[in-house]
């Protein structure tokens, strides 16, 4: 009912615009004397219903004219010329040139210019509207990127009632120095950003580049960390391009952005070969990795997906994300321990899975310090329980989800993920089933990485606890990580170690003060750091391969193969082939004895001390 209405009383103005464009033009071109002749009322009439019939057609009466841009524009011009061509036919062929032909040209002209502005003029006022409200009721807002994205940005600002107002843009080009774009002036480049924030009391910045690189990315954090400001990002240009920016998607900048690395690009064709329309077990599919392993095995169709986890909760979780983007994937949930060999058993029997991620393990690594017979049992004992199982049912491809810990491995969890390696090109050896280990660094976001407890302590005031300055690690994003392991499985040809690509080792106490600032705190200043010293199986750096070990290139840019030799002492095929592992009686002594002699290399026993 309402745009009825609101039709009705824009058709009412427009008609008398109308009128006043035909009036002026008589006067201007004619006489007045036309004005009082019998014939001007149903002329007026005609031109007046050309004219609003015409608009009406060409949709003019069906825009938001509170939002008129370029786009309205035309729209007028082209209604307002439509209306012209056929007043001036019906003027020559009905009213035998009641009016002469060259004031046509100014009733389009002045119908133009007054149907033009009566439209903007309402876009303009509401614009002053905005821009005169109380400006301490805003917060001050800089835009990086004078381009598109950036007007795009600040128009959407403009348009809508937020507490935000833009103050101005940062940009790199000389040539837009001391420009104006949507009347806001480019303030500067990005090494002004300090300068310019103190200035205008700015209290966000808005990274409006699409293509924004990670270097950019982390540039900019860099240059904004003694500030008080709060940096958030635009999304991607794909975005961009399919008209989907709005305010809303305007979001932090996280972690991960300056992490961000070029998309992985994987053969579909061959991973879909060995996962379409076949049984996919994920173990350990409520973790982080195992959960996002799950939702792309998903995307390629397999017949069956089977979730296996210890934790109610995180596996129903798991498989509510999958029904909810895949909900025409078959799938079941297995709650079981790897460590049960007869279950492990029963869940290979009742589902002859074909193709296993084994992502369950035990990680944490001070924590599996104090319990190393817990690390064993899980990490190598549950994964010979599957891996055996694997093998008995002819399983087609087996994965293992590795660690860099497991190189030269200071810590208990390393040591029994570089064993499970060992078991898995031990088994490859031996069986049609081809297994694989596929070996990476941490990743962020996932339960156990430094960046969920940083955030918390961030939350809570500080302050954030690093271990050591010179702490380094290997990080890359859970779905890059992921997407790898994927790709690495259609590339198995039985017993490799597969390496992933991680980019370039990070700074522990830099990432924590990336945090600190991307939370919209000063490190050091708002928020302190605290160095706590290294913890127990800790290393400051984590090395992807040993001395011992050659790197092989793959088809893939992001993955490679270790290469070294393959000498297994016997006590693993004692383990592997004759006993059976629930028998293993172990305690911290036993288990601690068992890594030394699976890997010579690992610290002894008495060297590792007495835990408490």
């Amino acid at each position: 009912m309402q745009n009825y209405v609101r039709m009705f009383f824009l058709m009412l103005l427009d008609a008398l615009l109308v009128n006043v464009a035909v009036v002026m033009s008589i006067i201007l071109i004619a006489h007045t004397n036309l004005l009082y002749e019998q014939e001007y009322g149903k002329f007026a009439a005609a031109m007046t219903t050309i004219s609003l019939c015409s608009f009406y057609f060409l949709g003019l009466y069906n825009r938001i004219w509170e939002y008129a841009s370029t786009g309205e524009i035309y729209a007028v011009i082209k209604s307002v010329t439509l209306a012209a061509l056929l007043q001036f036919g019906l003027n020559h062929f009905y009213f035998e040139d009641y009016l002469p032909n060259t004031g046509f040209f100014l009733i389009w002209l002045m119908t133009l210019f007054l149907l033009a502005g009566s439209r903007y003029g309402w876009r303009l006022t509401r614009d002053f509207y905005h821009v005169w409200q109380p400006k301490q009721l805003k917060k001050p807002v800089l835009i990086v990127g004078a381009g598109a994205a950036g007007a795009m940005v600040a128009r959407a600002i403009m348009d809508n009632n937020t507490d935000l107002r833009p103050v101005g843009f940062i940009d790199d080009s000389d040539f837009k120095q001391n420009m104006k774009l949507l009347g806001l002036p480019v303030v500067g480049k990005r090494e002004d950003i300090p300068a310019v924030v103190d200035r205008y009391g700015v209290e966000e910045i808005i990274i409006a580049i699409p293509s924004a690189s990670s270097k950019t990315i982390r540039e900019l954090v860099n240059i904004s960390r003694n500030t008080p400001v709060r940096l958030k990002i635009t999304p991607s240009v794909f975005d961009y391009i399919e008209g989907k920016v709005n305010l809303g998607k305007i979001r932090d900048v996280e972690v991960e952005d300056l992490l961000h690395r070029e998309p992985v690009k994987v053969n579909l064709q061959k991973i879909a070969g060995y996962l379409k329309g076949r049984a996919v077990l994920v173990t350990g599919a409520g973790g982080s990795v195992g959960s996002e392993l799950c939702r792309q095995v998903a995307a390629f169709k397999p017949r069956l997906i089977i979730l296996l986890g210890r934790g109610e909760n995180s596996v129903y979780e798991a498989e509510l994300s999958l029904q909810s983007l895949y909900p025409d994937v078959q799938r079941v949930i297995e709650i079981a321990d790897v460590r049960d060999q007869n279950r492990v058993e029963c869940i290979f029997c009742r589902y002859r899975p074909e193709v296993i991620f084994h992502a369950a393990a035990h990680k944490h690594v001070p924590l599996m310090e104090k319990s190393p017979e817990e690390a064993f049992s899980n990490n190598v004992l549950g994964t010979l329980n599957v891996a055996r199982a694997a093998k008995q049912y002819q399983a087609h491809v087996f994965v293992l989800i590795s660690t860099d810990k497991a190189v030269n491995p200071k810590s208990v969890m390393g040591a029994t993920k570089r064993v499970a390696e060992m078991i898995m090109q031990r088994l490859s050896e031996q069986s049609r089933t081809k297994f694989v280990s596929v070996r990476f660094g941490n990743v962020l976001g996932s339960r156990g990485s430094v960046v969920p407890l940083f955030k918390k302590q961030i939350a809570a005031g500080g302050p954030v606890t690093v271990t050591d300055p010179g702490m380094v690690r290997y990080f890359m994003t859970i779905p890059e990580a992921v997407q790898l392991v994927i790709q690495a499985g259609a590339m198995v040809q039985g017993g490799e170690i597969f390496l992933l690509d991680m980019g370039e080792p990070v700074r522990i106490v830099d990432l924590a003060r990336d945090l600190i600032k991307l939370s919209g705190f000063r490190p050091d200043i708002d928020i302190p750091i605290v160095f706590t010293g290294v913890r127990p199986g800790e290393k400051l750096f984590e090395d992807l391969y040993t001395s011992g070990e050659r790197i092989r290139k793959t088809r893939h840019e992001r993955i490679m193969v270790v290469e070294s030799e393959n000498c297994f002492p016997a006590i693993l095929d004692k383990m592997i082939f004759q006993t059976c592992p629930g028998r293993w009686p172990l305690d911290e002594k036993k288990s601690l004895d068992l890594l030394q002699r699976l890997i010579p290399d690992f610290a002894a026993p008495v060297e590792r001390g007495k835990h408490d």
